[in-house]
């Protein structure tokens, strides 16, 4: 599962008018028995969005104040994320006459036209404070202060990060969240800017766009949905242009003769994979990238695969209690793939995994390898072997002396 959390906003998104519709209810209730988180992420005060929608428990978490305040239902716990607004800011603005004034732990908010009131007042005061709109909203807070931040703040009491969420919305102050998300995506009733910049525009409209959604998350996991933008940097051809590579659901070949540059390459690209926020794991017989910090992590959203699941995996369960000095070679390279997926990497990196490896143990190490694929995760590989290339990879690339030079 690759998407493990679905963050959304309310007005306009899960709900029409303030409410929100039984079907939309039961759909985010067939999220969370699929095994996936679900975050509300709203510009409401808190004690207001409990005045219009009693049902906060479908949710891990509530970032509410646009960022500023997040609430755990179960607990009842609020944590502010931010300082509170001065006194005085609210008072200069109740004398120009804004209204209707909210003040909330952090938030200050009022609407249009006191957007102008609002922004003199915060001059006035000298604060580091800014303005955000949303469809007719104004509200206040501190800088850097948004949906982004907040959702951020919640996945990482989640465990989890932007790279397995997918956001909705619909507004001026989702734009932050959708950007920074794995998958941003529009309900129909979006404004068209936020359309523009989703990956995926929903056809029907707020609470029937998320119902959509989460059918979709549900049914395949959104692998018929590409996210461009998160292509990566392989390198340059020969004639300048970039070559970029999806981070997920990928396969790709590095080949070519021993100091031709194939672990520069396959360093440089890692580099930036980690640099994007994404999680990796190396198997690395030779040792090539001993001292390359952060590549491994332990665990998974929900739990670290048993040692059993990761040894039916690699065929070695009949292995569990021999020492590890007593494996063929075979067995020692499907050993190192196995602690490998312990972490339940979205991306694994294989150097020459099977040079030296006798064909039964060739084979029983590519049935693992695209046994990961077929789970949406991406595979880096180099090889000296073009049947590998060819059963293993949706692309190939071949080096020469650190350079790409072909690529089909």
């Amino acid at each position: 599962m690759r998407y493990l959390a679905l963050a959304t906003d309310y007005d306009g998104t899960l709900a029409e008018q303030g409410r929100v519709r039984a079907e939309t209810v039961t759909a985010v209730e067939r999220l969370r028995k699929s095994g996936r988180r679900a975050l509300l992420v709203t510009g409401r005060e808190l004690e207001d969005l409990k005045s219009v929608f009693d049902r906060l428990d479908l949710f891990d978490l509530v970032v509410a104040e646009n960022g500023a305040l997040l609430y755990r239902p179960q607990t009842r716990e609020e944590v502010v994320l931010a300082e509170p607004p001065p006194r005085e800011l609210a008072e200069r603005l109740r004398k120009r006459g804004a209204t209707p004034l909210g003040v909330g732990r952090v938030i200050v908010a009022t609407r249009e036209p006191y957007q102008v009131a609002a922004l003199e007042t915060v001059r006035e005061l000298g604060l580091e404070w800014q303005v955000i709109f949303n469809k007719g909203a104004v509200m206040l807070l501190p800088s850097g202060v948004n949906k982004q931040t907040g959702l951020a703040a919640a996945l990482a009491q989640l465990g989890l990060s932007m790279r397995n969420t997918v956001a909705v919305g619909d507004a001026e102050n989702d734009h932050a969240m959708l950007a920074a998300s794995e998958c941003g995506v529009a309900v129909a009733n979006a404004l068209d800017a936020l359309k523009d910049r989703a990956d995926l525009v929903t056809r029907g409209a707020r609470g029937a766009g998320v119902e959509e959604l989460i059918d979709r998350m549900i049914d395949d996991d959104l692998r018929s949905v590409v996210v461009a933008r998160h292509a990566l940097l392989l390198g340059t051809r020969r004639h300048g242009t970039e070559l970029k590579i999806a981070p997920s659901g990928r396969r790709l070949l590095i080949a070519g003769p021993s100091g031709s540059g194939k672990t520069t390459a396959a360093t440089g690209f890692l580099e930036r994979l980690m640099a994007a926020g994404y999680q990796c794991c190396i198997v690395d017989p030779e040792g090539d990238y001993e001292g390359f910090d952060g590549l491994v992590g332990i665990g998974t959203a929900e739990r670290a695969p048993t040692v059993d699941e990761v040894l039916e995996l690699v065929s070695l369960r009949e292995k569990k209690d021999a020492w590890t000095e007593k494996l063929s070679g075979g067995q020692k390279q499907r050993l190192a793939v196995a602690c490998a997926l312990v972490s339940d990497p979205e991306l694994l990196f294989l150097d020459e995994p099977t040079t030296g490896l006798d064909p039964q143990s060739r084979r029983q190490l590519w049935d693992v390898v695209l046994g990961f694929k077929a789970r949406g995760r991406t595979v880096l590989l180099t090889t000296h072997y073009m049947d590998e290339a060819e059963r293993l990879c949706d692309r190939v690339a071949v080096v020469d002396k650190g350079r790409v030079i072909a690529l089909g």
